[in-house]
Formats: structure tokens, sequence, C-alpha cells
């Protein structure tokens, strides 16, 4: 199991750039499947994108289709991080972002995730 904090968050103008960290806390983290979500003021929780960890033959990541070309996920194993970088940020991406992460595979699904962290506030404005 792991502990996943969340940070970087807060208030950016549209168009501009956010970077959001996910360190953990416990065993095994490369063999991990980490993802993204977030939940937008009067929304439910969303998918925003995973990474796949060492249990697959190969790294792959998976985005949304609303932040293709603008979010990147990437993954530091021996840090125990994984990074959420947002580019070109709009409006529509304001709201609670949360890592979390399943041992082996996980997928888009919400359901997929055993840990969680208490997320970030991500605050574009226009």
């Amino acid at each position: 199991q792991l502990r996943l904090v969340e940070s970087g968050g807060g208030l950016v103008q549209a168009g501009n750039s956010l970077t959001l960290s996910c360190t953990a806390s416990g065993r095994a983290f490369s063999m991990y499947a980490m993802g993204w979500f977030r939940r937008a003021p009067g929304k439910e929780r969303e998918f925003v994108g995973r990474i796949t960890g060492a249990a697959g033959d190969s790294q792959y990541e998976e985005y949304t289709n609303s932040v293709k070309g603008r979010f990147t996920i990437s993954r530091n194993n021996d840090k125990k991080t994984v990074y959420l970088q947002m580019n070109s940020l709009e409006p529509e991406d304001t709201g609670v972002y949360f890592c979390a992460g399943n041992y082996g595979f996980a997928g888009s699904e919400a359901s997929t995730y055993t840990d969680w962290g208490q997320g970030t506030q991500v605050t574009v404005s226009s």
C-alpha cells in the first residue's frame, strides 16, 4: 500500500503551465501503475491520465482526450514520485487533482486504483 501526497497546485492564468507532483511512501513504487484524476466544481471525478509501472513490458501513458497534447505524465521511481506537467491550461482544467496508485495494472477507471492522495487544488483564471 502507498501513501500518496500531491503538491504543486495553485492559481494560474489561462495559457500558462503548472506541474503537479505526487510523492509516495511505501515499498515497490516502481511496480505501481499511477493515475491522475480531477474533480471540477459541481462535477464528478474524471480520469486525466495514467502511466504504467514496471509490471508491464514497456512503459506507456494514456490521457483523456481533453488534455492530450497539453498534459504529460512522467515518473521517477528513485524519488517515488509521479508528475503531471500541464501546459496551455484552460479554465476548464480547474479542479482538485488527485493521484492514485495500484500495484501492477490499472486503467482509466477510478475503481482500478487502491491508493489515493488527498488532492491538490488547481485554479485556472481566464
